[in-house]
């Protein structure tokens, strides 16, 4: 019970400088009306949320598609399509989920369970998050047209949380639309596609057919109101140019701003907003072809990199950054520091005779992908490429933009390392490597077994505990190198009222003052 309470009291830090929800109401009662600009990083690779783990895909879609469940203010899993939270039976093995009545589809037909049965299978073959749960589930029924029941084959303590996260996301759709690709973007959710024109926006607008829940605003959850005529999320590639854009009122939200141009955001027309502490920007391997499927060599990777040096390059202060290998910080329940007396030797002597050891051959150029459009990831990128040249590889940058770099990293023979980043999420089984089929592929039999455990348990103290397992089989096997912990830095108009700071930001229950 207290590691369950410790749990919910320091997720309520994850991400942000006020929790979702939590902070005082607007003085002013929300007004109806206007258009807001949001200024993205750069164009979705797909508006199919369960074909991607990408968050700008996430940040759009969310707005459109619902799940049966989501987060609420301090990251506990709440009802959203499902009326309330499940049923659970049978020692933890079967879910019954009733669903709400009264919810219609941006087509006009209402849903069910049978709509809901099938984009739950679809889930399972299309999503990675949907193939990671469905080795654990034995069957999905829907035994009345308000009842969903899923039969897992053993409790696994992450379905809950799989089923509401919005990247690989398991969104409700309409029975006849599961065409693979998407060929028909129709949700149940507060707004709907009006238009897409590629590199220039994407249009969404409210949508009058929707049902809110009754309960209040919650995070992701609860009620949510459609104070806004119209949405669109704006491409805007270059970073400098986003703040520029924010700096001169062109957008009401602005994303991932670079943290040197802090500064510039005031003046009236846009503010800072610190999203602490947001995550751990990632260099993921590819374990499964190349140069770096052999651990040895991947443990050379890590032994030669600095992740002070490269957090200085991406974040300048430390009031961005801090040198952190635990894949969660202190104060969160799982934090541990299983495995990572590996972390942050950056040494390249060290580093060259393990690379000699493993065989390496001086020539195949190691491959790191990466983008711009968020430059702290390019920035880390370079001082990575010269600790790992001192080690003897021959390292290749390939610089493309994100929507590019989503699409290469699904191709094992393209790269060896690419670089992104995470919230702190709050279910560890969500994190990108933990997946066999995430791009990186990092598949064990050490991981397979450290993860069955950890995710077979259902009590928070003993499932904190073996979280330390994973972690050090994550430093056993280096399929990825966490390089620290991060904040992220966002701007966002005085005008538009009633939105609070969120990883994925969402803008439903939003308004702008007239």
């Amino acid at each position: 019970m207290e590691a369950s309470m410790r749990f919910r009291r320091t997720t309520a830090i994850l991400a942000l400088l006020a929790a979702m929800g939590a902070g005082p109401a607007p003085a002013a009662e929300p007004q109806r009306g206007g258009v807001v600009d949001v200024a993205t990083i750069g164009e979705p690779p797909t508006l199919d949320p369960m074909a991607s783990t990408a968050d700008l895909v996430g940040i759009v879609s969310q707005h459109v598609f619902e799940t049966l469940f989501t987060f609420g203010k301090d990251w506990q899993v709440v009802p959203l399509l499902a009326e309330a939270m499940p049923e659970i039976t049978e020692g933890g093995r079967v879910y019954t989920i009733r669903l709400r009545q009264g919810v219609t589809f941006h087509d006009g037909s209402g849903m069910d369970s049978a709509d809901v049965l099938a984009s739950l299978k679809r889930w399972e073959t299309v999503a990675s998050r949907g193939q990671q749960a469905a080795k654990n589930i034995a069957s999905i029924e829907a035994p009345d047209p308000a009842t969903i029941r899923i039969t897992l084959k053993e409790p696994y303590a992450p379905l809950l949380s799989l089923l509401a996260f919005n990247n690989a996301a398991a969104v409700i759709l309409p029975a006849e639309d599961m065409a693979v690709p998407m060929e028909k973007p129709v949700g149940t959710g507060p707004y709907m596609l009006k238009e897409r024109k590629p590199d220039q926006y994407i249009q969404l607008v409210r949508f009058d057919g929707y049902k809110p829940r009754e309960d209040a605003a919650n995070g992701y959850g609860g009620a949510r109101h459609q104070y806004l005529d119209e949405i669109r999320f704006v491409p805007v590639p270059d970073p400098n140019t986003r703040v520029e854009g924010a700096v001169a009122g062109q957008f009401a939200y602005a994303d991932s701003i670079p943290v040197e141009s802090a500064g510039r955001l005031t003046g009236g027309k846009t503010e800072a907003l610190t999203l602490k502490p947001f995550g751990w920007p990632v260099f993921v391997m590819n374990t499964k072809e190349g140069l770096l499927s052999d651990v040895k060599k991947r443990r050379a990777v890590l032994t030669a990199l600095n992740p002070e040096d490269m957090l200085i390059a991406g974040f300048g202060s430390t009031d961005f950054y801090a040198v952190d290998g635990a894949l969660y910080p202190d104060g969160y329940a799982w934090h541990n520091t299983q495995g990572v007396d590996a972390y942050g030797l950056g040494d390249a002597q060290k580093a060259a005779a393990a690379l000699q050891e493993a065989g390496y051959d001086g020539a195949t150029p190691l491959r790191i992908l990466t983008s711009r459009q968020y430059e702290f990831h390019y920035k880390m990128a370079e001082v990575a490429a010269e600790y790992l040249k001192a080690a003897g590889f021959q390292v290749q940058l390939d610089v493309v933009d994100w929507a590019t770099l989503t699409q290469r990293r699904q191709d094992p023979k393209l790269w060896d390392i690419f670089i992104s980043h995470s919230p702190f999420l709050p279910e560890p089984s969500l994190i990108g490597v933990m997946q066999d089929s995430s791009p990186g592929w990092w598949q064990s039999e050490a991981k397979t077994k450290a993860l069955a455990a950890f995710n077979a348990e259902s009590d928070p103290a003993k499932r904190a505990e073996l979280f330390g397992a994973v972690q050090k089989v994550f430093y056993d096997e280096v399929p990825a190198f966490k390089v620290g912990d991060f904040n992220a830095l966002a701007a966002k108009s005085p005008k538009l009222q009633g939105f609070e700071p969120a990883p994925w930001p969402y803008f439903w229950n939003a308004w702008l003052e007239k």
